[in-house]
């Protein structure tokens, strides 16, 4: 079941970053044929969004654990930063370049107002990018993962970058219509200031790099804490297993419980969101957490030598 809920929610992963993709392109060829700084802008930060979505799916799993008490077990996964740190290299020396051009067409003075396909250009992908973000939530939900803090955090910055495009490229043409020079300024501007968010996305990554261990090391002290608030929803038998991932700003946590193999799987279901939803309630670096619900077995020498087909007594009381 969980492998067969999992294949729309990766489907709606990878269709985000193809939508960034074709959003780079898309918005990066109507900029540079009709003279939009701000557009060829708002292509880079979508460039960087596809790349953090990328990063996201080739990082690779931690390579050490740490064992808390009998019976669980609290992971650290730290990932690989290799990938990551050539995108945030590309990104930032695209941010600065971006950022450089924005500024001499200011200092210049010399402004060509971008062309009406450059506004028809950032509200379809406004449009879009919508459509897509909206598409995955749903998937987050039906998933339940209450939703990617960390994606829905960088979809805010998009909206940010967009909005600041939308009004750059508007701004310019209304200034040739109105014939106010000091309009011109708006496109260039919103170049310049989505430049300083795709560098501030590079050096996010950067430093998650730099300080992603010393994080990882703090979070591992939380296994307790984890561990314990788990522990306490009623129907948790044992927990067998937590792992944590750092994912952005936030932490990922997918953990194994043990719960009385007579109960429903319905019944199961719920114990388990009732888990996820306290997790996510009591710690706020938490963003998704993942239950996965297995049949409490206590084994030799608790479990008996024969088997009654006709008993429905738990081995632990709930």
């Amino acid at each position: 079941m969980n492998r067969e809920q999992s294949v729309p929610y990766q489907s709606a992963a990878w269709l985000s970053i193809m939508n960034n993709i074709l959003l780079a392109l898309f918005k990066g060829g109507v900029g540079l044929v009709f003279d939009s700084q701000a557009l060829l802008a708002n292509a880079l930060y979508s460039a960087t969004d596809a790349a953090t979505g990328v990063t996201e799916k080739m990082q690779i799993p931690g390579r050490w654990k740490r064992r808390i008490s009998d019976g669980a077990i609290f992971r650290i996964e730290t990932k690989e930063p290799l990938i990551a740190i050539l995108f945030s290299i590309l990104l930032l020396l695209g941010g600065l370049q971006m950022a450089i051009s924005s500024a001499v067409v200011i200092s210049k003075g010399e402004i060509a107002p971008p062309g009406y396909m450059a506004g028809v250009a950032i509200v379809i992908s406004i449009a879009l990018k919508e459509i897509v973000f909206q598409y995955r939530y749903r998937q987050d939900r039906k998933n339940n993962t209450e939703g990617s803090r960390s994606y829905i955090e960088m979809h805010r910055y998009s909206v940010y970058s967009s909005v600041m495009v939308l009004v750059g490229v508007f701004g310019s043409m209304t200034g040739q219509a109105l014939q106010l020079s000091a309009m011109l300024y708006f496109d260039p501007i919103a170049a310049f200031c989505v430049s300083l968010l795709v560098l501030w996305r590079g050096y996010g990554i950067v430093r998650a790099f730099v300080y992603g261990p010393i994080i990882s090391q703090l979070q591992e002290e939380d296994a307790s804490d984890f561990i314990e608030t788990v522990q306490r929803v009623h129907g948790v038998i044992m927990v067998n297993d937590i792992k944590a991932q750092e994912n952005g700003h936030y932490v990922s946590v997918v953990a194994r419980i043990s719960v009385n193999p007579r109960i429903s799987v319905s019944e199961a279901n719920d114990i388990a969101n009732r888990a996820k939803v306290l997790l996510l309630h009591r710690f706020s670096h938490v963003g998704n957490v993942s239950i996965q619900v297995l049949p409490y077995d206590p084994g030799y020498p608790y479990k008996s030598n024969h088997s009654e087909s006709d008993s429905d007594l738990p081995t632990l009381l709930q």
